[in-house]
């Protein structure tokens, strides 16, 4: 059973992994068109400019998900290292349980609010010709954490058959 939600979960994950991977190509060539359009035309487009960062954002925050999965997240590897895979899982299992997803769970409830008063108001960008919409991008706060706690579990389940091992 536990075997199978993993299973599962690890498939959510890296069909995201997948998304990131076009999103990324997508960021790229928004840069590019940009560069050409700044240097050599001397034109540039605010909403273009606005689109770099939403999807750098979107990539951000659902890229952390897809790095919990690949083991691709900061630790201090000096001492884990030295460790057993049981005693490296103990540990996982414990900053996973005791400090990601209580983080997480508070920049849900955090930014639910910051999204609703955005989407309330029909926020738009700041700069003229820029980006409507603007709480489709907030959108991704709160969305990119649940991703973040989705694959959380799936990497708490591998801990678990790690122990059981």
């Amino acid at each position: 059973m536990l075997n199978s939600l993993e299973t599962i979960i690890n498939f959510i994950v890296n069909l995201f992994g997948k998304l990131l991977s076009i999103i990324f190509l997508l960021m790229t060539l928004n840069v590019l068109y940009d560069v050409i359009m700044r240097y050599f035309f001397h034109n540039s487009s605010v909403a273009m400019q606005e689109l770099e960062w939403h999807l750098f954002a979107v990539m951000i925050l659902y890229g952390v998900g897809y790095a919990l999965k690949e083991e691709a997240h900061v630790r201090v590897d000096f001492l884990y290292d030295k460790f057993s895979p049981k005693t490296k899982a103990y540990i996982n299992l414990f900053g996973t349980i005791f400090f990601l997803i209580p983080v997480a769970l508070l920049i849900i409830y955090g930014s639910y609010e910051f999204v609703m008063d955005s989407y309330s108001v029909n926020e738009i960008s700041e700069d003229p010709g820029g980006l409507p919409y603007r709480w489709i991008i907030k959108a991704m706060i709160p969305f990119g954490f649940i991703f973040l706690i989705i694959s959380a579990i799936g990497y708490i389940l591998k801990q678990i058959r790690i122990i059981r091992q």
